[in-house]
């Protein structure tokens, strides 16, 4: 071993603890959110303060303090993990894939914890999803593959693609009956999740030598903290992340309320971007380093969501939606579905994804904006 290995595994193997994690930037930054948004909501509570603006300025902050804190949340969970001698590959298909889901998880079952004194909040959480999964699989995508063209793995559309498309036809069949979402049918779409991820580890080690670059990066470029510090990372991290989704509620609630708008609309539109950013970087992340990793991400989270983030949210709650014909049914999840099928239709075509087909993915959530926008503005004439 050279004397630059060496000096580089003794820093890889040393361990950081709590007077290293007090200066780590992560934290100073996850901190800082918090304290302002906590400073500032309660000043706004107090004041009694009710401008647009700070409700806007509440809303970043609480997406910000959300994210950060979700990933503050993975990284404790990843290292206690790993301390406990749980394969790499078991750690990325389960941790990994919900904590970049987390923030849409906390979200839907805060906001379906609170449907019992706001009916509309149930639209807000379904939004939520449809809007995730769709901002995820057009705008998120076609900006990737904008700024890196990817490869696909047709395991990856055989498996997963085709899953993805079947987790969303179910969650549309169950709200599309009775307009609702029943707590059996909840824990159905959390058992198909459970059943997936159990399918997963089953193929574990067909899945570890086709991931296999993947890890050894993650590898290469992991903190070693203590494990006392790995536990103060998970509470730090999902105490901060279940503030803020609750901020992130009543601000988004008293927003669509203050502008007239469907808290549909809120959902799958302003806070789904903002919770999708994990998979952005993610995204943009593995995409420099591997083909279609950055395709895989964003696949398995569309997969999450509404499978486990809503059907976690239904099993704490039946919902029922506020506007059993509204733009949920008739405009936001048959949009999802077809962009859904159009992402792996461009897979299907010589599995690669080129910047062509990126283009047409962001104007398709584009379009998709603007057709919110003619609905609302009363230039097109609602067809339900």
């Amino acid at each position: 071993m050279s004397g630059a290995e060496g000096e580089s595994s003794t820093a890889a193997s040393r361990e950081l603890g709590m007077l290293e994690l007090l200066h780590w930037n992560a934290l100073l930054i996850t901190g800082s959110l918090f304290i302002a948004l906590v400073s500032i909501a309660t000043f706004v509570r107090s004041s009694g303060v009710t401008n647009a603006w700070v409700s806007v300025a509440l809303l970043v902050l609480a997406v910000g303090c959300l994210i950060t804190a979700a990933d503050f949340f993975v990284e404790g969970a990843k290292g206690l993990a790993r301390r406990m001698g749980i394969a790499e590959v078991i750690i990325g298909l389960s941790i990994v894939s919900i904590g970049t889901s987390l923030p849409e998880i906390l979200v839907s079952t805060t906001a379906s914890w609170n449907s019992t004194g706001d009916a509309e909040l149930a639209d807000f959480a379904i939004g939520n999803i449809y809007g995730s999964v769709l901002v995820q699989i057009t705008l998120i995508l076609g900006l990737v593959v904008l700024l890196h063209p990817l490869r696909i793995r047709p395991s990856w559309l055989r498996r997963d693609g085709m899953l993805m498309l079947a987790a969303v036809l179910l969650l549309t069949f169950f709200v599309w009956t009775g307009s609702t979402l029943e707590r059996w049918e909840g824990i159905v779409l959390c058992l198909s999740y459970v059943a997936y991820i159990a399918w997963l580890l089953t193929h574990r080690e067909l899945i570890r030598e086709e991931e296999a670059e993947v890890i050894e990066e993650v590898k290469q470029v992991e903190v070693g903290w203590s494990t006392a510090t790995y536990g103060v990372m998970i509470v730090i991290g999902l105490g901060f992340a279940v503030y803020a989704a609750s901020e992130l509620i009543d601000v988004s609630t008293k927003l669509a309320y203050a502008m007239n708008v469907p808290h549909s609309v809120i959902g799958s539109t302003l806070t789904a971007i903002g919770t999708s950013l994990p998979e952005l970087v993610v995204g943009l992340m593995a995409a420099k380093r591997s083909q279609g990793v950055a395709i895989g991400t964003l696949i398995g989270s569309n997969i999450t969501d509404p499978l486990l983030s809503i059907g976690l949210a239904a099993a704490i709650r039946p919902m029922v939606l506020a506007e059993p014909s509204g733009l949920i049914l008739n405009v936001i999840a048959p949009v999802t579905i077809l962009a859904v099928a159009l992402c792996l239709l461009f897979m299907y075509t010589g599995f690669n994804f080129d910047r062509f087909e990126g283009a047409i993915l962001c104007g398709f959530y584009m379009l998709f904006m603007l057709l919110l926008y003619l609905l609302r503005q009363g230039a097109l004439d609602p067809w339900w």
